[in-house]
């Protein structure tokens, strides 16, 4: 809100300002060094137990500087994020600034602990094939400090200007930016290694998310004032006087909600590439999942039979000369089915249970072998994702299913979480939703409509981004609460005639749009520079 705005509604202000306590600061502090050192510790059990042979400690000390950077990228992610979940709450006297921000806070570490982990390797899924397959390798390295990096500097510049931008959108970017420049660097075009449906997906939501907001949240408003006559609702706050209580129930359930959801989605993109970063340096702990029940090895068993039937079905008449791993990647790549694919496919299959069968059981498999058994079966749970969603695949509905099934043995076996990494991020995030909120709490509430938010404009805003999160977790739609959010204020501004701030309006669209070229340029940039230092 501009200075003349503001001296209008001067008694309506929240208090954004509190002394500083420093039993809260060492509380913070501690919890913090304690975090740290229970990561720390559980990786130090979780290597002893593998028994990972240690011949040099830069393994360790690169895995000890990602983490702090993944870690880092949450605690960004935490602040920048927390004005979707608080700036109505704050701005209608719902709840004080300092109480407002502590809550969010709490339920953004409850949303992180109380995941599935089934979007954290979804966004896993966006990296190029061959770069996952070679983590480990200063490629790997190159790759993950150069897409946490570049989103980290996006989010903490748009912070620092107080524009609201989303940290999904940003990592997203960085992950594009990152396959763009290693198709480059290895004689490609800069197409190939990058899911571009997704991608594309992503550019729809950047553009139609701030419309569905801002219309969603004024069309709501409007009926709030055919439906609950009360003009007390639809007036600037007289002093610092609460809202009505149903209102201020409503306001704090959907702030509750924002943060519970923020902390599930967001947090998991950190845990995604916390595996990701584990799987590289310390395989032999990490890169199966070395405590399934027994009976999951029987069913992997089953289930890798059936789908290998359904697959050799489909490649009668081809034979496969050589490794067969070179045409599923290729495939990956492409996306195309050719004549190798499906026999390529199932040899890939039939060694995979070969493989685990020898072994008897996962927690099995040597140290020398772990790595590669996992490549395997990321590389044909790849190739199966992408075989269901071909529509060229003719493939019966019997055979979806058991191509689904094996697929979901091959995720059991490669896709997991720890508790610890569940724990560090939910520290990590919650932590961060309590420090250096203002900015973007100042611009929500104050620098995009020409008055002081009312209790129905808040609530009319927070209950669409709610919604947004709660329909996007359902669809599995990238759609950005940032973004939704942000514009739901506006739209509650345009459909009270408050007035819009035009200068901040634009200045939010930029960061927006800007987002993905941003993200992207930074990401490539920093891996090819890290891809010449490693």
């Amino acid at each position: 809100m501009s200075d003349v705005a503001l001296a209008d509604v001067a008694g309506s202000r929240p208090k954004l300002d509190h002394p500083a306590n420093p039993a809260t600061a060492f509380v913070f502090l501690g919890l913090l060094a304690g975090g740290l050192f229970y990561t720390a510790y559980s990786l130090y059990q979780d290597v002893e137990a593998a028994g990972t042979p240690i011949s040099t400690w830069l393994p360790f000390l690169l895995l000890g500087v990602a983490l702090l950077i993944a870690l880092g990228f949450e605690f960004v992610n935490g602040f920048h994020d927390t004005a979707n979940a608080v700036a109505t709450v704050i701005y209608t006297h719902s709840m004080p600034a300092n109480v407002a921000v502590l809550w969010s806070g709490f339920f953004n570490f409850l949303g992180v602990l109380l995941s599935s982990g089934a979007v954290a390797y979804g966004i896993i899924s966006l990296l190029p094939v061959e770069l996952i397959l070679q983590v480990g390798s200063s490629a790997g390295f190159a790759m993950v400090f150069a897409l946490l990096i570049a989103a980290i500097i996006w989010n903490l510049g748009t912070w620092w200007l107080g524009l609201p931008s989303s940290s999904s959108h940003t990592l997203i970017g960085s992950i594009i930016g990152v396959g763009v420049a290693n198709s480059l660097l290895h004689g490609g075009n800069g197409t190939s290694g990058v899911d571009w449906g997704k991608a594309t997906d992503i550019g729809y939501s950047l553009l139609l998310s701030p419309m569905v907001g801002f219309v969603a949240a004024a069309l709501l408003l409007l009926s709030l004032k055919v439906l609950v006559r009360n003009p007390s609702l639809y007036k600037e706050p007289v002093g610092n006087q609460p809202p009505p209580w149903w209102i201020r129930g409503l306001l704090v359930l959907t702030c509750t909600g924002v943060s519970f959801a923020h902390g599930s989605n967001d947090g998991q993109k950190g845990m995604g590439l916390i595996m990701l970063i584990l799987i590289g340096t310390v395989p032999t702990a990490y890169a199966l999942n070395r405590s399934p029940a027994p009976s999951q090895v029987v069913h992997f068993q089953a289930t890798a039979t059936a789908a290998a039937a359904v697959i050799e079905k489909q490649a009668a008449g081809y034979n496969v000369l050589g490794d067969p791993r070179p045409a599923v990647t290729n495939y990956i790549s492409a996306r195309t089915i050719n004549e190798g694919t499906y026999p390529s496919l199932a040899v890939l299959v039939r060694q995979i249970s070969e493989q685990v069968n020898s072994y008897g059981a996962l927690d099995k498999v040597p140290a020398t072998a772990v790595q590669n058994v996992r490549n395997d079966m990321y590389l044909a749970s790849e190739a199966l994702r992408f075989l269901l969603k071909d529509k060229a695949n003719n493939l019966s509905k019997d055979d979806v299913a058991s191509i689904t099934a094996f697929k979901g043995s091959l995720d059991n076996a490669t896709r997991f979480i720890p508790l610890w990494v569940k724990i560090a991020v939910a520290i990590a995030l919650g932590l961060g939703t309590m420090i250096g909120w203002k900015r973007i709490v100042v611009t929500v509430g104050e620098k995009i409509g020409k008055t002081h938010l009312t209790y129905a404009q808040g609530a009319s805003a927070e209950v669409v981004a709610m919604a947004t999160i709660g329909a996007a977790d359902m669809y599995g739609l990238p759609v950005s609460t940032t973004h939704v959010l942000s514009s739901g204020v506006a739209g509650t501004m345009a459909a009270n005639g408050s007035g819009l701030q035009w200068s901040t309006v634009r200045n939010l669209l930029m960061a927006w749009v800007l987002t993905l070229p941003a993200s992207i340029l930074l990401a490539g940039g920093l891996y090819f520079i890290f891809s010449k230092l490693f």
